[in-house]
């Protein structure tokens, strides 16, 4: 990798015109925008992304000159032709056989409700965790499913009376369709801000309105008020005894309970132990309040009551980085490919009968040139979608309405030209590299007589370590993370694309030798760069956005 000065971009380059730009304007203009990509891909690190696109571009780029649009339900047809739904429905097919779960078939009734239902996602697995916590909702507060045909669906979710052997309460009872959300302080910033947008209050904010007084009694232990977050362990895993008792204290008040797990943590990539989650709180919550079968009527407009039962929980599993890879991981695992023997692949997927849903970015694994994911339900807790549209002839039974058919073309090249064979291999040799990586950075922290604070959670993709000086922290493309007042961690992804030369041989051999790689006070102390909370606070932040940063 040949030394040269980092390309910068100048807005004001691009700026448009009403006459726009003369070819030899535009062409110079684009070759700048690809000198400072390609810059910045040979050299990055430090995101949970893929960047080994080259067989994309090879590929397909013939498809690039139309558009394809996959509106409506992925296995139903529609009227806008240029669309990818085959390839959609192959991805959706092979995704819910690496999850453990029978993939959907409209032509067989039969088994249909047992399948597995899912769509392609337009955005990453952001637009996932909306739809999954959307669905969640409805599902736990007695709206109407599609698995009773010729109801309402239009149905208000009020008009739901939900009874179980429990609900021997008024209290109980009126909080018997108000869902709350559990998930820990780890999570992915999206979990916070879906429950948010979608009016589903956290057990901290239901604690702390009304019961404060609780909080540490019935073994909950909370200190000053409920927090808004499960805590974690030292790892980045959700405290799993915490956790439950939690759960449990709002269970027994008659309360539905959505629990988000992690599979993939932002900063960690730790993997929350779905498997143990969901049998601990079958065992100790939801059979003790009969919360496996609660039975919900709804009174319809034409005086005939729809009936059915359902679960009180939904537990969504956010797979984001995790979930497409942990089936190979797990195969590698089993087959003694991983160096280490410290952790064992957890159960996270429709094996596990409590998980309901399961979500995952097809950018980070197994490499898109944009943001892209799947969603996936079981269909028996699909929920009754919008009258159907004449004109598009298809269900809206997605988040979206228009959906990017670009992105099943990209997925199913990626599935088929990369058997399972080389994607255990492949996912292996990340995962040994990411260690034998902070083995390197505890070597680099003795030799410098400086704490690099490496850290490592075993069979995950993360690394982490002191935050270098900005220049290497831009140069690498390195997320950073404030952990105290005078520190601050930032870590990297061993993605496919990172190899044991090129860019991470490089930054290690910065941070070993480069006497400025990391900054000091003159006493040794390691000066932590501004948080996002002071950047907020300057100036430049408050003229563009102002002082109040609203919810977080």
């Amino acid at each position: 990798m040949t030394a040269q000065k980092p390309p910068k971009l100048d807005d004001e380059s691009f700026e448009l015109t009403r006459k726009g730009l003369s070819d030899e304007e535009r062409t110079a203009r684009l070759g700048e925008l690809k000198e400072y990509l390609d810059y910045y891909q040979e050299r990055f690190l430090g995101y949970q992304v893929n960047q080994d696109l080259n067989v994309i571009r090879d590929d397909l780029s013939p498809f690039l000159g139309v558009h394809t649009n996959n509106i409506g339900d992925p296995y139903v047809d529609s009227n806008l032709a240029t669309h990818t739904k085959p390839l959609e429905k192959a991805v959706l097919k092979r995704y819910a056989e690496l999850w453990g779960i029978r993939p959907h078939d409209p032509a067989n009734n039969e088994q249909a409700w047992k399948s597995a239902w899912g769509y392609v996602l337009s955005m990453g697995s952001s637009e996932g965790n909306v739809y999954a916590l959307l669905n969640a909702r409805d599902y736990l507060s007695g709206k109407i499913l599609l698995a009773n045909p010729g109801a309402d669906p239009g149905l208000l979710m009020s008009q739901a009376e939900v009874s179980a052997p429990y609900l021997n309460t008024p209290a109980k009872r009126a909080n018997a369709l108000q869902p709350v959300a559990f998930f820990s302080q780890d999570s992915h910033y999206s979990v916070a801000k879906a429950a948010h947008t979608l009016a589903i209050p956290t057990f901290g904010e239901v604690g702390n309105k009304y019961y404060s007084e609780f909080r540490e009694f019935e073994d909950c232990g909370y200190e000053d008020c409920w927090p808004a977050e499960i805590p974690s362990n030292d790892d980045g895993s959700i405290d799993v005894d915490k956790l439950v008792t939690t759960v449990d204290f709002f269970a027994r008040r008659g309360h539905p309970v959505l629990v988000v797990c992690n599979l993939g943590t932002t900063f960690k990539g730790a993997y929350d132990n779905v498997g143990e989650v969901a049998r601990r709180l079958q065992d100790e919550v939801f059979d003790r309040y009969s919360m496996g079968q609660r039975e919900f009527t709804v009174n319809t407009k034409s005086g005939t009551p729809v009936k059915d039962k359902r679960r009180a929980f939904w537990i969504h599993v956010d797979g984001a980085l995790g979930a497409s890879y942990l089936p190979y991981l797990k195969k590698a695992h089993d087959a003694g490919l991983l160096a280490g023997e410290d952790l064992e692949i957890p159960d996270f997927d429709f094996r596990v009968p409590q998980v309901s849903s399961i979500v995952t970015s097809g950018h980070k694994y197994p490499g898109s040139p944009w943001a892209c994911g799947i969603y996936m339900t079981r269909r028996e807790f699909q929920i009754q979608p919008p009258p159907m549209a004449a004109y598009v002839a298809s269900p809206d039974t997605t988040f979206a309405g228009s959906r990017n058919g670009f992105s099943p073309i990209v997925l199913w090249n990626q599935l088929a030209k990369h058997p399972e064979e080389e994607q255990v291999r492949r996912v292996a040799e990340s995962v040994n590299l990411a260690r034998r990586t902070y083995e390197r950075l505890k070597k680099i922290g003795e030799q410098r007589k400086l704490d690099l604070h490496a850290g490592y959670t075993p069979e995950t993709l993360s690394v982490q370590f002191l935050r270098p000086n900005k220049h290497i922290v831009r140069k690498y493309s390195l997320a950073s993370v404030p952990i105290s007042e005078t520190t601050t961690l930032c870590h990297l992804f061993v993605m496919p694309h990172v190899t044991e030369d090129g860019a991470l041989k490089s930054l290690l051999d910065e941070l070993e030798t480069d006497d400025n790689a990391f900054e000091t006070d003159g006493t040794g102390g390691h000066v932590a760069p501004p948080t996002a909370y002071q950047v907020s606070e300057t100036a430049e932040w408050q003229a563009l956005f102002g002082s109040n940063r609203g919810f977080v």
